[in-house]
């Protein structure tokens, strides 16, 4: 049997609208976002534990209103001007939390953002109550903020995404393989990334390609899987 070679070309994440699958887990936050144009105060705070696709959303939203994105943490006075001209989405505001200058930073952008009467789209993991903001003047404006949740992915949403992941690579799994790693692996885009990459490697010359018990292996391999030896 003659080996496959491979070679080591970087994935490329896909961060269009088209990409984003539309499920009831993410359904009501993307018409949160999609009606940014009649946000209170003009700001909406995404919230949704890491993989939930609060990047992807993000990076639509900038498309569709001519946004930037940057960081909580690279936010520095000298952008503030730059930054504030257009709408902007600054992600993991929770990071910052206890940085003085940086949550200075992020008070006059989300003033002057306002001022200009722009947009401002915030990320995080949890919603602002939550996010120990030192600053007095910025905590309380975060805490005004409207809040779009994003649930962790559903089935339905899982399978798709591991779907298109595999197809991606040019892999046609064994048709068992996407319902047991639905079953079975973390909830998370995160993790459907790295469950992925991981079969593309393990299943690279095998005769069979990916099967269930190439998955099965694999989780467990990447400690993802919780399931007893039994099932």
């Amino acid at each position: 049997m003659a080996l496959q070679m491979k070679f080591d070309i970087p994935a490329r994440t896909a961060l269009g609208r088209g990409d984003f699958y539309v499920t009831h887990s993410n359904a009501v936050a993307l018409g949160m976002v999609d009606t940014w144009p009649n946000w209170p105060n003009g700001k909406l705070a995404l919230v949704g534990p890491h993989g939930s696709g609060k990047t992807h959303l993000a990076h639509v939203w900038c498309a569709d209103c001519g946004g930037r994105l940057i960081a909580a943490r690279d936010i520095t006075d000298k952008d503030i001007p730059t930054l504030a001209d257009a709408p902007i989405c600054v992600e993991d505001v929770e990071q910052i939390a206890g940085q003085q200058h940086l949550e200075e930073a992020l008070f006059h952008l989300h003033n002057m953002v306002l001022a200009n009467c722009q947009s401002l789209l915030l990320t995080a993991t949890r919603p602002p109550s939550a996010w120990a903001i030192h600053l007095p003047d910025l905590a309380s404006r975060m805490a005004g903020t409207t809040v779009a949740k994003l649930a962790a992915p559903d089935d339905i949403l899982l399978s798709a995404v591991l779907a298109k992941l595999f197809a991606d690579r040019q892999i046609v799994p064994m048709a068992d393989v996407i319902p047991y790693l639905v079953r079975w692996m973390p909830r998370s885009f995160e993790a459907a990334g790295q469950v992925v990459a991981h079969l593309d490697t393990e299943a690279l010359g095998t005769p069979k390609g990916v099967t269930r018990a190439l998955a099965r292996t694999a989780l467990a391999e990447l400690e993802f899987r919780e399931e007893t030896a039994s099932d």
